[in-house]
C-alpha cells in the first residue's frame, strides 16, 4: 500500500529565456513504498522534488529536480551508504540509471533491452537499495530542472554550461542535499554515466576541497574522457580498435580463426596489437616503412572485419562512424549502432561514411519517455506542466580548462579511503571500454594507486544494464564495490 504525503508545494513564476513557466523551486513530494531485492523486503521512502541553488548573494539562480531513495527499514542511518548519481550527455536527463539500473523501478523492455508496449515500469529486484540510499539530481536544464532568470534578466550561461561551472553549482547543490537529509555522517559516492565519468571525476575534488565532503568512491559508467574522446590523435585511433574487435565479433564478421572463440578470449591479444603495434605504426604517419605498414593493415583487418583496402584508404586511422557504417555495408547493408553496436540500423543509402542516425537511442527514447513521465506523475506523484527534458539545451558548453583528470587523481592522494570503480560494455562504441581502461591507467601515472582502481565489462552496450543478464551483474559488481570501499573502523591513513 504507497502513502502519499506533500510536505512543501511553492510555486513561482520563473522567466526561462523568452518564455514564462511555473516551476516549484523548492518543494517535496513523499511516497512510500516496498520493493524485493534478492528476495528480501525493502521498505523504502521516495522524495522527489526541487531544491534551490544560491549564489554567494543568497540569490536563487536555479533549482533542481531530483529523486530520492531512502530505506527505511533499518536502524542505523549513520553507517548506510549514500549515492550520488548523475548522467551525462553534457544535457541529460539523470534518467537512464534511474529507471533501468540501480533505483527500485526498471523499465519494462525484453531481456536484451528492446522495447516493449506497454510502455512502463515494473519493480527492480537487482537494484542496490538494499545496500545503500540513492539520489538521482538532475543538471540544469534536464528534468525539470531551470535556470531562475528575472524578467527582463539575461541568462548567464557561463554559471551553468561548461565543465567547472558545472562541476562547482553540483557540488554546492550536494552540500545543500546531505545537510537537509542529515547524511553528513554516511559513507558518501558519486556515480556518473558517460559525460557523468567527466563529471564526477571533477566532482571528486571539487567536494572534498570546497565543500569538506569525502568519498568512498567514485563510479564512472562508461565514463567520456574529452582528453582523449574524438580527438583524433594517434592514441584516440588506436584504443578503439578492441571495441571493433569485440563488435566485428558480435556480428560474426571476424576471420573463423577468432570467430570460433569467445569473445573474452580474443580480447586481450586485440588489446596488446592496439597498444604494442597500432599505436607506434599510426604516431608515425607517413613516414610508416612500406613492410610495416602492410603488415599493420593485415592485422588490422583480421581483428576489425572490415577489408584491407578501406584501412589503407583510410591511413590506419579508422573513426568509430565510419566503422559503424562500413562493417555490414556488403553483408547485409545495414549500420551498427554508436552507443550499443549490437544494434542495427536502415540508411537511405548504403553509400557514405557515417550513419544516418544513431539507432540503439532511437530505440531506447521508444521506452524512456513514456516511462519517466509516466512514473513521475503517476507514482512519485509529482505534477507540473513543465515539459520533462530527457535531452536539455546546455550549449555553447566550455570545455577549457579540462583537468578532471588530474582533479580525481588528487582527491585519492589526499584522500586514502577514496577507491575508484569503472564499468564498460565491450559493445559501446560511442565512450569504448578500451578508452576506459586507458583513462584509468593515466589517472595515476605513478602506479602507486593501482590497487584502489577496478574495472568490469559486460557483454553489451554503454548502458550494459539494460540487458538483463548485465543488470544483475552489474549492480552486484556495485554491491561488492561498495562493501569492499567502506572503511570499517580503519582510520584514513597511509
Amino acid at each position: 500500500m504507497k502513502k502519499i504525503s506533500i510536505i512543501l508545494f511553492l510555486l513561482i513564476s520563473i522567466s526561462i529565456w523568452s518564455q514564462d513557466a511555473r516551476i516549484p523551486l523548492d518543494t517535496t513530494v513523499v511516497t512510500n513504498n516496498t520493493v524485493k531485492i534478492k528476495g528480501q523486503i525493502i521498505n523504502y521512502q521516495a522524495t522527489t522534488g526541487m531544491q534551490p541553488i544560491w549564489n554567494d548573494n543568497g540569490k536563487i539562480i536555479a533549482s533542481l529536480y531530483y529523486t530520492y531513495y531512502k530505506r527505511t527499514n533499518i536502524k542505523n542511518t549513520e553507517e548506510r551508504p549514500i549515492i550520488m548519481s548523475f548522467n551525462g550527455g553534457p544535457g541529460s536527463a539523470s534518467v537512464w540509471m534511474h529507471i533501468a539500473y540501480t533505483g527500485p523501478k526498471v523499465l519494462k523492455i525484453d531481456d536484451e533491452g528492446f522495447p516493449v508496449q506497454p510502455y512502463g515500469v515494473k519493480n527492480n529486484p537487482n537494484s542496490i537499495l538494499d545496500v545503500a540510499d540513492i539520489v538521482y539530481v538532475n543538471p540544469v536544464n534536464t528534468g525539470y530542472s531551470r535556470p531562475v532568470v528575472a524578467k527582463g534578466e539575461k541568462l548567464d550561461k557561463s554559471l551553468f554550461f561548461g565543465i567547472n561551472a558545472d562541476i562547482k553549482y553540483l557540488a554546492s547543490w550536494l552540500n545543500t542535499f546531505i545537510t537537509r537529509n542529515n547524511r553528513w555522517q554516511s559513507p558518501k559516492y558519486i556515480i556518473g554515466e558517460s559525460y557523468g565519468g567527466t563529471r564526477v571525476m571533477g566532482l571528486a575534488a571539487e567536494l572534498q576541497n570546497r565543500q569538506w565532503m569525502y568519498l568512498n568512491g567514485v563510479i564512472m559508467v562508461s565514463p567520456a574522457d574529452y582528453k582523449v574522446l574524438r580527438t583524433e590523435s594517434s592514441v584516440d585511433y588506436a584504443i578503439n580498435l578492441p571495441y571493433f574487435t569485440a563488435a566485428a565479433w558480435y556480428h560474426k564478421m571476424l576471420p573463423q580463426e577468432l570467430q570460433q572463440k569467445d569473445l573474452l578470449e580474443i580480447l586481450p591479444a586485440a588489446e596488446d596489437f592496439a597498444i604494442n603495434s597500432l599505436l607506434p605504426a599510426i604516431a608515425k604517419g607517413g613516414f610508416i616503412s612500406k613492410t610495416e605498414k602492410i603488415n599493420i593493415v593485415k592485422d588490422v583487418a583480421k581483428y576489425t572485419g572490415l577489408s584491407e583496402k578501406v584501412i589503407l584508404q583510410n591511413n590506419l586511422e579508422v573513426s568509430p562512424s565510419f566503422f559503424w557504417k562500413e562493417l555490414l555495408r556488403d553483408k547485409t547493408g545495414q549500420t551498427i549502432g554508436r552507443l550499443d553496436s549490437r544494434y542495427t540500423g536502415l540508411d537511405k543509402r548504403e553509400s557514405g561514411v557515417q550513419p544516418d542516425y544513431n539507432s540503439e537511442l532511437t530505440s531506447w527514447l521508444h521506452s524512456f519517455t513514456p516511462a519517466i513521465n509516466y512514473y513521475i506523475r503517476e507514482e512519485l506523484n509529482f505534477k507540473t506542466d513543465v515539459k520533462y527534458n530527457v535531452f536539455g539545451s546546455v550549449s555553447p558548453w566550455d570545455n577549457r580548462n579540462n583537468n578532471v583528470r588530474e582533479d580525481l587523481r588528487q582527491a585519492m592522494a589526499q584522500n586514502p579511503y577514496l577507491k575508484v570503480l569503472i564499468q564498460s560494455g565491450y559493445y559501446d562504441g560511442a565512450t569504448t571500454y578500451f578508452s576506459a581502461k586507458y583513462t584509468m591507467w593515466k589517472t595515476d601515472p605513478s602506479g602507486k594507486m593501482k590497487d584502489r582502481f577496478f574495472f568490469k565489462g559486460y557483454r553489451s552496450g554503454h548502458m550494459m544494464y539494460l540487458r538483463s543478464e548485465d543488470l544483475q551483474k552489474a549492480n552486484d559488481d556495485l554491491r561488492e564495490f561498495i562493501s569492499n570501499s567502506l572503511s570499517e573502523g580503519k582510520s584514513a591513513k597511509y
